[in-house]
C-alpha cells in the first residue's frame, strides 16, 4: 500500500508579510483523493521527532535555539521567515513524517512525504526556508539503527542540496547526488560527492538525458540499499525562482525513470516533494501529483 505523509501543519500559514506556496501542502493531498488515486487510507500524520534523533545530524545548540525561539535575527534572516512555535512544531512532524516513511518504503518499495526536502538546512544552520534537514535526519537514523549500510541521496530540485552535502561530506556511507541549476540559489554552493550543475533554460531532452546516464551508474557504483528521493518541481519552465525549462511532461518522465530504476533494482525509495513556485498553484499541484501517478502505475 502506497503511504504517503501529510498533516494539516504542513500548510501552516506565515506571519503576516510574508509569502510562501504552504497551500500546495493541502492541496496535492485534495487532488489524489478526488482522482480516487489513494483514500484516507494512504495517508498517515507523523508525531513530533524526538530531540535525540534530531541531535544525530542538527548540532544541539542550533537545535536548542531554534527549540526555544532564540535563533538571532540574521539567521532568521537566512531562513526567510522569523520563527514560531508552529513553524517548529511543522519542521519537527516534516522530519518524522520522512523517517516513518522510511520504514513504508522498506515494506512497500516507495513512500511519500508531502512536504520535506528541506536540504538547504545544515548541521547548524538554516537556510532557504528550511530549519531542519528531513532526508539527512532519516539516513542519519537508518544508519544509526543499523536498517541500512549504503544510501545513497538523489536531489533534483533545481537548488543545490547544500546543507545535505555538508552533513555528509565525511560521511562514506551515504552518497549525496544534487543536479542543480548553477546559477541558482544557493550562490555559495557547498560540495556533494556529485554536483551536476545545469546552464539556465535547459530543456526535457538534455536534462533527461544527463538524469538517465547518470542515475543507472550511481546505483551500480555505490550499491545503495536505500535511496531518498527529492522530487522539487522548481525545475518547470514556468517556475519564478528556477532558471530551468521543462515541460511537465519533463518533469513526469524524470520521475518515473528514477522511480523505476529503483523498482528494478529492488531498493526501497523514499520521496520528499522540495520545491515548487510556479505563479499558478495548479501548474505546481499538477507536476507534484505526477509523481505519485508514476509511482502508483509502478507499484500498486
Amino acid at each position: 500500500m502506497l503511504k504517503i505523509a501529510f498533516d494539516p501543519i504542513y500548510a501552516h500559514p506565515l506571519p503576516e508579510g510574508h509569502r510562501f506556496p504552504m497551500l500546495k501542502y493541502e492541496l496535492i493531498p485534495a487532488q489524489l483523493l478526488h482522482e480516487g488515486l489513494i483514500t484516507h487510507v494512504n495517508l498517515f500524520s507523523p508525531e513530533p521527532l524526538d530531540e535525540p534523533t534530531i541531535l544525530l545530524t542538527h548540532d544541539e545548540h542550533y537545535w536548542e535555539q531554534l527549540r526555544d525561539l532564540a535563533l538571532p535575527p540574521k539567521e532568521q534572516r537566512r531562513i526567510g521567515f522569523p520563527l514560531d512555535a508552529k513553524l517548529i512544531e511543522r519542521e519537527i512532524r516534516i522530519a518524522k513524517g520522512t523517517i516513518d516513511g522510511c520504514r513504508y518504503a522498506m515494506d512497500n518499495g516507495v513512500a511519500f512525504n508531502v512536504a520535506g526536502g528541506t536540504h538547504h538546512a545544515g548541521t547548524n544552520w538554516g537556510e532557504g526556508f528550511c530549519m531542519l534537514n528531513d532526508q539527512a535526519i532519516a539516513a542519519n537514523y537508518l544508519l544509526n539503527k543499523g536498517s541500512s549500510k549504503r544510501i545513497l541521496i538523489i536531489d533534483l530540485d533545481v537548488h543545490q542540496g547544500n546543507g545535505t552535502a555538508q552533513i555528509f561530506a565525511q560521511q562514506p556511507r551515504v552518497f549525496t547526488f544534487s543536479m542543480h541549476g548553477a546559477n541558482n540559489f544557493p550562490y555559495r554552493k557547498e560540495k556533494s560527492d556529485l554536483d551536476i550543475p545545469l546552464p539556465d533554460g535547459l530543456e526535457d531532452e538534455p536534462f533527461l538525458a544527463i538524469v538517465k546516464e547518470t542515475v543507472p551508474r550511481l546505483i551500480e557504483e555505490h550499491q545503495p540499499d536505500f535511496i531518498f528521493y527529492l522530487s522539487g518541481v522548481d525545475v518547470l519552465a514556468s517556475d519564478k525562482l528556477g532558471k530551468l525549462a521543462l515541460s511537465k511532461e519533463g518533469c513526469k518522465e524524470r520521475d518515473r525513470f528514477v522511480l523505476q530504476q529503483c523498482k528494478q533494482a529492488g531498493i526501497p525509495v523514499q520521496v520528499s516533494m522540495g520545491g515548487g513556485y510556479s505563479p499558478h498553484i495548479k501548474d505546481i499541484v499538477e507536476a507534484h501529483c505526477n509523481t505519485y501517478r508514476v509511482a502508483v502505475d509502478l507499484y500498486f
